[in-house]
């Protein structure tokens, strides 16, 4: 049997002269690897208090009214423009539930990230697992600091490769998008950022993760 062409094209187009339609069947087609971004990317401290369902809901509503913007960036596929819709929504959701309005937030986890870096904090997020004694939440924010210093001496984009295509799992064709590279040298980046992603973790002691 002769498989279906893709009309991923054709929506593209559509959605691009502002086809509501044709957004939202490519919004569904896309979903699964925006709600691998959105539960990496959201904050650890939000993840029991906002729905990944609900802020794609809101994502989209954003990219509804975002068509023109589409429009006039041909450059950008629909996977990279959605994702970018979607950051920013994150962003804005962050700046809501954890400004200094939003203090009880912050006081629920105990945990002392330093990190400055935004891929850092989702990093150390995922692979330390929440504790609920308070001795296991120390040695949680110890660990947490520790793992934090370790991350930011690694090259910001390798951290970023790693997060993209380990986490969010894009293909390396979607991750050189993203990273603005070119896919052979985004390829040979995530080689090399795994290798040093690897030794971060083996080199902290109690982490419970070794060299994969």
């Amino acid at each position: 049997m002769t498989p279906p062409a893709d009309d991923t094209p054709d929506l593209v187009q559509k959605a691009r002269g502002g086809d509501e339609a044709a957004l939202a069947t490519l919004f569904s087609r896309f979903r699964d690897k925006l709600e691998r971004t959105a539960s990496f990317r959201l904050d650890h401290r939000l993840r029991g208090r906002l729905d990944i369902s609900d802020v794609l809901q809101e994502t989209f509503l954003d990219a509804r009214q975002r068509l023109p913007h589409f429009a006039a960036k041909p450059e950008m596929s629909i996977l990279g423009w959605l994702r970018a819709v979607l950051t920013q929504r994150i962003v804005d959701l962050h700046r809501e539930h954890l400004g200094a309005q939003a203090r009880d937030v912050n006081r629920e986890v105990p945990l002392s990230l330093v990190a400055t870096d935004a891929t850092t904090r989702c990093l150390v997020g995922k692979l330390i697992a929440d504790q609920s004694s308070p001795s296991e939440a120390v040695q949680r924010a110890e660990l947490a600091a520790q793992l934090s210093a370790a991350l930011e001496a690694m090259d910001p984009l390798d951290r970023e490769v790693i997060a993209l295509r380990h986490f969010e799992e894009l293909s390396n064709g979607e991750a050189a998008e993203v990273l603005g590279l070119e896919i052979s040298a985004a390829s040979k980046r995530y080689v090399r950022a795994l290798r040093r992603f690897r030794d971060v973790l083996a080199g902290i002691p109690g982490l419970g993760i070794g060299a994969a």
